[in-house]
């Protein structure tokens, strides 16, 4: 969990990887990959990548999962800032999405059924009568190619997956490619391309659960997010209508709230599970560009700036994680030990036709970028 950094599991298979770019002659973005064990008789990766400004992610080819991010605080402190575990077997017993690529559908999908040109769909109904984060063993559960990335920006890896016609449901052959990039500016910027033989649903995100402080609860986070409007939901997360405005409701956060008062102050009948689990309708529409939502932990000094191409955001504060997540020790996390923002499009998309759209026809591409950069702030 963030109490723990993730340690390389494995013995001495192969030899490890790593190699250096230069920037500008100064600043330098490192990669190495080591052994993290064994699942279903292939072999998975831990790969680091690291920056000279100390920053330091990892992320494992077993669900794209981004295991570790240290960033240090305003006294040079290095701290992991995301939930994660520091063995291959948690990750594969999961079933809280941690630090992993959600897909083919991110987010739920209404009694686990859609229509594309009039063709009924049935999808894997995983929460209840209904579709979520891809099925009982979505994208977060694959094992993926992995390709070493070294370019201007920065260092990184390429995953690779094809999920074939019928995995948990979903039309057609369709081929993933996820860039992870970390950058000299202390980004972390992802790219996701997909494209299928057949017309399908496709919604990728990153499931990544911050907690900037490395320890104890997001309560004294504070919270910007760039949105005007919201999506009403019913007690089972399925859109109810129409988007609403965020104006004059407890849901606004287009001005900076410390997450715990805000969570007291939020009338009961919009809260859920105790918190927050609410998608937000993004003021920057697609510009990959556009700051999305800021999150600052004055304690520490450390701020996140997300930007994105997708259209909305799913905030969720952890409401359950000391049901659903343990540290290392074995011991339940607190709940809300940490936040998921989520940018991706809408919840349910394939049976709204208001909402941008998530249908993929056959022979286009998929392609979104999300930008997390991270950065300290002085006392």
């Amino acid at each position: 969990m963030v109490q723990k950094d993730v340690q390389a599991q494995g013995g001495t298979r192969g030899c490890a990887g790593a190699f250096a770019i230069v920037r500008d002659g100064v600043t330098r973005v490192n990669l190495v990959r080591k052994p993290f064990g064994s699942h279903q008789g292939r072999d998975i990766d831990l790969y680091t990548f690291s920056n000279d400004h100390g920053l330091v992610v990892s992320l494992t080819n077993f669900g794209g999962i981004v295991t570790a991010i240290r960033v240090p605080d305003r006294r040079g402190v290095p701290g992991n800032v995301v939930l994660g575990y520091d063995n291959l077997a948690a990750y594969v017993d999961d079933r809280a999405y941690a630090g992993a690529i959600i897909g083919r559908c991110a987010n739920r999908i209404g009694q686990a059924r859609f229509q594309i040109d009039g063709k009924l769909h049935r999808v894997a109904a995983n929460e209840g009568a209904h579709h979520l984060h891809g099925g009982h063993e979505g994208f977060s559960k694959k094992i993926w190619e992995a390709e070493p990335v070294r370019e201007a920006r920065g260092c990184g890896l390429r995953l690779l997956l094809t999920s074939p016609d019928g995995d948990e449901g979903y039309p057609g052959i369709v081929d993933v490619r996820v860039l992870y990039l970390l950058t000299a500016d202390n980004s972390l910027i992802i790219e996701y391309t997909a494209a299928g033989d057949r017309s399908t649903v496709v919604n990728l995100t990153q499931h990544a659960y911050f907690n900037l402080a490395g320890s104890g609860t997001i309560d004294n986070h504070r919270l910007q997010i760039r949105a005007s409007g919201y999506i009403p939901m019913d007690r089972d997360r399925i859109p109810v209508g129409m988007l609403k405005p965020v104006d004059g409701t407890d849901l606004d956060f287009r001005s900076p709230r410390l997450i715990g008062r805000a969570i007291d102050e939020i009338s009961a009948d919009l809260l859920i599970d105790g918190g927050l689990d609410h998608f937000f309708v993004l003021d920057g529409g697609r510009d990959a560009d556009a700051v999305a939502a800021t999150l600052y932990h004055q304690g520490s000094g450390r701020a996140l700036t997300i930007r994105t191409s997708q259209p909305g955001l799913q905030l969720s504060t952890g409401n359950q994680l000391d049901e659903q997540m343990f540290d290392n020790g074995g011991r339940p996390l607190p709940r809300r030990a940490a936040l998921c923002l989520l940018p991706q499009h809408f919840p349910d998309s394939p049976n709204h036709r208001a909402f941008p759209s998530v249908i993929l026809p056959a022979g286009k591409r998929y392609q979104h970028t999300t930008r997390y950069q991270f950065s300290t702030h002085p006392a």
